[in-house]
């Protein structure tokens, strides 16, 4: 939540006008005094903002938290109040501001020792492990008699002197024996309770294994304590010496010794500071060494955003660690389904280029036909569309619907299943294992579409000589037999694998070039990936595309068959020239491949399934809280600065650990001072 307030965004929240804030004032007050109306705390707290929604809800949280807008502290929100803290959230320190005011019980801007410590002995933190309220902290700040006040200026300092002094404090409660350690399970009871908001999973789970390697032993000394702390602080600023020692390069490899140069040419960071980091790093992300990525299992989740939205959002196991072979079983099914979507809609917008296309490939002279049936691929169109009429375009369009689906979805799961299983830590692929993935997932491919595409070519080609004529599937299927269904397969393999071998590696270099500074690549950048991804293998496929299609064709009267690819290859140069190879080919390859590559992508973004595998690269942005516009509730009733007051009042427990009891079970009698 500090990564907002620290940001470098100048953009704010603009106040809401007095009528709309007093329409929403007016649907959540439910206490009516003298013809004025007043909003509750429960009303504010739990109906307006949506927070402690249990039933079990704990009362005197609820009480304290609407006690920030309350200025007048007597339970009721007036407008006036109601408005006036609008007005607040918008301002840059609101978080430092609103905190001051949960401390400022008596609302006379100063905040005393004894609503200091009030505040203090309703936290958790406090339940768990007391702070000594008559330490020499509080005479620094408050005086010797308590008589001091804490002035706004003064706040944000002591607040965060406070958690650093509550840490020493807790150290010292558990060092009873005056020997200056505490014992591996004490520091993670300490760090667990006091500093849980600047820890992970991950960081809390390998806590005392850390401290075990850093002191030697199960004794963990002040020293180590502080430096523990120092860095879950600092883990931002060490995020710049990375970048510094890596010159900004964030998947480059740093080792301890380069990092330790960096910080002390940096002047951030120690010696053990940098041990801990590493030892952690190894732990957690099992590597001696650190890139960028490895910071986002120690950094905690509150400084970033995901930026997405989902339709669909569904968590299938709940870490890394529950995924298993049917899990990756489950995944491919997933991936395999939405393939197939994508390629059923994507065959469907393109079929009648399709249709063209096969038409100007078994195109060639003979005997009974002087003069070419089409003259260029829009006279095909032209055609086509007069003889025909519009359904001559979509015939046999069920076996490409089929077919593309299936064979699409085999191609593009076949190729994330093996980049998956070939990827490193750093999320990269090697260049052989990319081409070997698309490689695969091309002859894959083959063996679902061969059959499809023998009954379509059939059934396309059919209305050429009779445009009213009506070709079956089932027809075609026993005309063909499973030997026919197969006829040129080779081909349909040397056109298929070199051409996916270099479409996949060239569309993921393409998606990450394109992406923006969060690593997120738009619709319209994964479109242009796909279109620039087919040039290369286009050019190199095309020719055998065509030979395939000549095979998979019977010869019309006064032409004779092929013998196979080499006799189809040297009889088309030799008859008709190697231009024939690239005919009718030119449009519909790079926009099929960009449109189903787009396809697929958006429907795993809108239909998300965790299945805590991969991504597609780029599908989300990852990015540091710096602007209003990634935090701000989506709630319609939130308008104005309230759009910030839940981001802000979770801010309180996520930036200062100032948390409150949700449940009464969970309260206890406060101290008296």
């Amino acid at each position: 939540m500090n990564a907002f307030f620290k940001g470098k965004s100048e953009r704010r929240i603009k106040r809401a006008t007095r009528e709309d804030l007093y329409a929403v004032f007016l649907k959540y007050a439910s206490v009516e005094v003298d013809g004025l109306h007043y909003i509750t705390s429960e009303d504010f707290i739990r109906k307006f903002l949506g927070l402690h929604q249990n039933d079990d809800y704990d009362p005197n949280s609820v009480k304290l938290l609407a006690g920030i807008v309350d200025a007048s502290k007597d339970g009721h929100i007036s407008f006036p109040e109601f408005m006036a803290f609008e007005g607040l959230l918008t301002v840059p320190d609101a978080l430092y501001f609103i905190a001051f005011r949960l401390f400022d019980v008596n609302g006379n801007r100063l905040v005393s020792f004894d609503e200091f410590a009030e505040i203090i002995s309703y936290t958790t933190l406090q339940q768990q492990i007391p702070f000594n309220l008559e330490s020499p902290f509080s005479q620094l700040y408050f005086g010797k008699d308590r008589s001091r006040f804490i002035k706004y200026s003064e706040f944000s300092q002591f607040l965060h002197d406070f958690h650093e002094e509550y840490a020493i404090e807790a150290f010292r409660k558990f060092d009873v024996d005056g020997s200056g350690t505490i014992s591996s399970d004490d520091f993670y009871t300490i760090m667990t309770t006091i500093r849980t908001h600047l820890l992970t999973e991950d960081v809390a789970s390998n806590l005392k294994e850390v401290a075990q390697r850093i002191s030697g032993c199960d004794q963990v000394s002040l020293p180590i304590f502080a430096a523990f702390n120092s860095v879950l602080n600092s883990i931002e600023l060490l995020k710049r010496v990375y970048l510094t020692a890596s010159d900004e390069e964030e998947s480059k490899e740093i080792s301890r010794e380069e990092f330790l140069c960096a910080t002390q040419f940096m002047n951030i960071g120690t010696p053990i500071e940098v041990d801990i980091l590493f030892h952690l790093n190894e732990l957690i992300n099992k590597s001696p060494t650190l890139i960028l990525a490895d910071f986002q299992a120690i950094a905690p989740e509150q400084y970033y955003t995901k930026v997405n939205k989902r339709i669909l959002d569904i968590k299938a196991v709940q870490s890394p660690e529950q995924r298993d072979w049917v899990t990756e079983l489950l995944e491919s099914l997933y991936r395999f389904t939405l393939g197939s979507i994508a390629g059923a809609i994507e065959a469907v917008g393109a079929y009648p280029m399709d249709l063209i296309k096969s038409r100007m490939q078994i195109q060639r002279p003979g005997v009974l036909f002087e003069e070419p049936l089409y003259k260029s691929t829009w006279h095909c169109f032209k055609k086509t569309l007069k003889t025909e009429g519009v359904p001559g375009l979509y015939r046999g369009m069920l076996a490409q619907i089929i077919g593309t689906s299936m064979g699409k979805a085999m191609k593009l799961s076949m190729n994330d299943f093996i980049r998956d299983k070939l990827m490193n830590r750093k999320g990269q692929v090697p260049l052989w294992g990319e081409f070997f993935a698309g490689a695969v997932a091309g002859a894959c491919n083959v063996f679902v579409i061969q059959p499809l595409e023998a009954i379509k070519i059939r059934v396309q080609t059919v209305g050429e000589l009779f445009p009213k004529a009506k070709l079956r599937m089932v027809a075609v299927i026993k005309q063909l037999g499973f030997k026919g269904l197969y006829r040129g397969t080779a081909a349909c393999m040397w056109r298929d694998v070199p051409f996916s071998a270099l479409f996949f590696p060239t569309y993921a270099h393409a998606k990450v070039y394109l992406q923006d500074a969060d690593g997120y690549n738009t619709p319209i950048s994964v479109l242009a990936a796909g279109l620039v991804a087919a040039i290369p293998g286009a050019p190199i496929s095309m020719p055998f595309d065509v030979i395939k299609t000549r095979l998979q064709v019977d010869p019309r009267p006064g032409q004779k068959a092929y013998a196979g690819i080499v006799d189809a290859a040297s009889r088309i140069i030799k008859e008709e020239g190697i231009r024939k190879f690239w005919q009718g080919t030119r449009v519909i390859k790079p926009s099929q491949f960009g449109i189903t590559l787009l396809l697929y992508e958006v429907l795993q973004r809108y239909f998300y399934i965790d299945f805590a595998g991969t991504r597609p690269t780029g599908s989300e942005a990852t990015v540091r809280i710096t602007s209003v516009d990634q935090i701000k509730s989506e709630n319609p009733d939130h308008i104005g600065g309230f759009a910030l007051a839940v981001p802000i009042l979770s801010g309180i427990e996520s930036k200062f650990g100032l948390v409150f009891p949700k449940f009464k079970t969970r309260i206890t009698k406060p101290s008296q001072h």
